[in-house]
């Protein structure tokens, strides 16, 4: 089945190679064989997006974080191992198909040095990750302070399916 919606015409190929539609047939098709993930992509703009697209694609880029409070007041649920998410470029085509491994939730203080490498931005020094990401979710949260205490949700994840970007 084609379409022309891209997120779904990505999904319905991605799904296949990344051998997420298991159950064949005798049961249907179920919720998660035809509804694509939620497709989203790093970073505050384009060219985040791009060069944070350009790090998970090399495997630099394992990890992500975010505030828990920017969950507080959106549709949006937390994330959870075993998500799926379709990762877009500056663009928004969508280029990877992602799934979380692992999620876990530690004050900003207490986010280590190897979920900061795993995130594989900068000098991938817990510094950089601290820097970066405090100005980050001051501007998400319209300027509130990050303390050492902001919970923040540390997700891993797995590259399952990237797209051959040298077509659209």
């Amino acid at each position: 089945m084609s379409t022309d919606d891209p997120i779904q015409s990505f999904w319905e190929d991605a799904r296949v190679r990344a051998k997420v539609n298991r159950v064949p047939g005798y049961l249907g098709v179920n919720a998660r064989e035809s509804l694509a993930p939620p497709a989203w992509s790093f970073g505050a703009g384009p060219d985040d997006a791009d060069e944070l697209l350009s790090l998970v694609l090399e495997g630099t880029k394992t990890a992500t974080s975010s505030a828990q409070r920017d969950y507080a007041d959106s549709e949006e649920r937390e994330p959870e191992e075993g998500d799926l998410s379709i990762i877009t470029d500056g663009q928004g085509h969508p280029r990877a198909l992602i799934q979380t491994t692992a999620v876990r939730t530690v004050p900003f203080g207490e986010v280590d040095a190897a979920h900061a490498a795993a995130e594989g931005e900068g000098d991938l020094s817990v510094e950089h990750w601290r820097d970066v990401h405090r100005r980050f979710f001051e501007r998400s949260a319209d300027g509130a302070p990050v303390t050492d205490d902001l919970p923040v949700i540390l997700e891993e994840f797995t590259v399952l399916y990237a797209a051959d970007t040298g077509t659209d």
